[in-house]
């Protein structure tokens, strides 16, 4: 038990500093991760034997949803909106192309059986949602003519697709799944998005409805990303579509402490993205790579140069992308760890290939992240396809959490000194501006004219505060001074570096103090002081 804890800490650390090293080197990320895995595996350094694949598939799978979930989750579906038909093209009829395309390949040119091809093409067809994710928001890369968004929402979609195909091909070669093909595609895609959108619909009204707090509402939305996937999944539906479309629609929905989500969800899924790569670099033999390393190479050049750009030129062609823009979604197709899992999943179930599909699969997924994911960057600016005046986190739903502006809001009572004046007369600080009023039920966008009254509740930005060591703030329970209780703020006799920020009472409300303020039993002071003795 203590030697796994000791490893999975040091695991875990090794991938977070591989993480930073990778910004400064231009190298993925999930490559890294991939090599560690390697490293500590059974011809690596450390030789810790690992090659259950039915295991790793388990796991794997549950790591997928709660990337798919989030893949979806964090799509800005706004900022998508005007790339979603042909994202939706590509991630579906894009996929099949993708497939056949490659398995007419690895029939007549690389000697596969039939279904051995099938399969092949439907495990490697789709591209990968974390390498995309990862590599557009490490590197900064916004792109011109909705192309991340495009990006974005297909390498998210189009999982669920290539795993209905890989479905479909077990199916033929008689593991698991139902012999009625047409009913296994009807109760893949119906189930799958019926149920991952009701999922949805139904936590958005008791996220709303219900009052969820301390960390309970990020534990709901993962519950319902669980849920999204296994009931579709229960009926043999596509649990991985349930999972993405339930993402989407809880994202772009209004729901409460949504920066927490998403903030949860980041960390969520970085460890999942983590733990899928390093895992399948553990279960990897890097000795049986140079085995499998001419079909690989061949599949991956196939892919890169004919059926990945011919996909895209058929589909995209028509809603008139330009050249350039199909260049670049071609290029950018990245393999990664859902085809990986896809194999692992083929080879768990027992299907009889002919072929070692996990490695030539890995070997594939470890080029493509490794060269197409490396040069994207480069690609991208020789094509021109760089936009320098745009970030590519206004395509991400926590966009707004990303900004360095923070909200805050407070009531204008009567007599407040703003109370009867415009906007444009009132003192604000210069980096200070009012983003909406609340009035009633109703809510005003307000300009300099704009004239406050009483009881209006205004919503105000600001520069967020960086913190440089110079403030700290601490807790002070009131009853470690009973003598408080009853008095107000005024009569404390505190040291006068420390400042009352803000009373959290017994019932969870809170209360910004004030002189007058009461202290009552059960509440807590946050207070500030500064952390050279000296008043904040």
């Amino acid at each position: 038990m203590v030697n796994m804890l000791l490893l999975c800490g040091a695991v875990l650390v090794a991938c977070i500093l591989a993480s930073r090293f990778s910004r400064r080197a231009g190298v993925p990320a999930l490559l890294l991760f991939m090599a560690l895995g390697m490293l500590f595996g059974s011809d690596g350094l450390l030789r810790i034997p690992f090659d259950d694949f039915r295991a790793a598939e388990q796991i794997c799978s549950v790591a997928l949803i709660f990337i798919m979930f989030y893949g979806g989750f964090g799509t800005r579906w706004e900022a998508a909106r005007p790339a979603a038909a042909r994202a939706v093209v590509l991630s579906t009829l894009g996929v099949v192309v993708t497939a056949l395309l490659t398995a007419l390949f690895c029939r007549f040119v690389l000697g596969f059986t039939p279904l051995a091809s099938f399969l092949t093409g439907a495990v490697i067809s789709s591209t990968d949602a974390a390498s995309v994710f990862s590599i557009l928001r490490s590197k900064k890369l916004s792109l011109r003519d909705h192309t991340a968004s495009l990006l974005e929402l297909e390498s998210g979609s189009n999982d669920p697709v290539s795993y209905m195909l890989t479905m479909i091909a077990l199916s033929l070669m008689g593991v698991g799944g139902s012999s009625n093909l047409a009913w296994m595609i009807f109760a893949q895609a119906v189930f799958g998005a019926a149920l991952g959108l009701a999922v949805a619909w139904l936590s958005i009204l008791v996220l709303r409805r219900l009052t969820l707090s301390d960390g309970l509402d990020s534990i709901f939305v993962f519950s319902a990303a669980l849920l999204a996937y296994a009931l579709p999944a229960a009926v043999g539906g596509n649990g991985y579509l349930g999972a993405y479309l339930a993402g989407i629609l809880l994202g772009n929905a209004k729901i409460p402490h949504k920066a927490a989500l998403v903030h949860f969800f980041d960390g969520l899924t970085g460890l999942a993205q983590i733990l899928i790569f390093f895992l399948l670099g553990l279960l990897a033999f890097p000795r049986q790579l140079p085995g499998v390393l001419l079909p690989a190479v061949a599949i991956a050049l196939f892919l890169t140069f004919v059926a990945r750009p011919a996909a895209v030129f058929l589909l995209l062609r028509p809603f008139r992308c330009s050249m350039r823009q199909c260049l670049l979604v071609s290029w950018a197709g990245l393999r990664g760890a859902a085809s990986i899992v896809f194999a692992i999943m083929a080879l768990a179930g027992g299907a009889e290939i002919g072929h070692d599909l996990f490695h030539i699969v890995f070997c594939i997924s470890l080029l493509s992240v490794a060269v197409q994911g490396s040069l994207l960057p480069v690609v991208a600016r020789r094509l021109d396809m760089v936009d320098t005046e745009d970030s590519v986190s206004r395509t991400f739903n926590d966009y707004q959490d990303q900004r360095q502006l923070h909200l805050t809001r407070f009531r204008i009572g009567p007599g407040h000194p703003w109370e009867g004046k415009p906007v444009g007369e009132c003192h604000l600080p210069a980096d200070a501006l009012v983003v909406t009023i609340r009035r009633g039920e109703e809510s005003l966008i307000p300009n300099g004219g704009t004239v406050i009254r009483a009881g209006d509740l205004l919503v105000v930005s600001t520069p967020v505060y960086q913190d440089d060591g110079g403030v700290s703030l601490r807790e002070l329970p009131v009853e470690d001074h009973r003598d408080w209780i009853g008095r107000t703020i005024r009569e404390l006799d505190l040291p006068a570096e420390v400042l009352i920020v803000l009373v959290r009472r017994a019932d969870g409300t809170t209360a910004v103090p004030k002189g007058g303020t009461v202290l009552r039993q059960g509440d807590t002071l946050v207070v500030s002081e500064a952390d050279n003795g000296k008043p904040a």
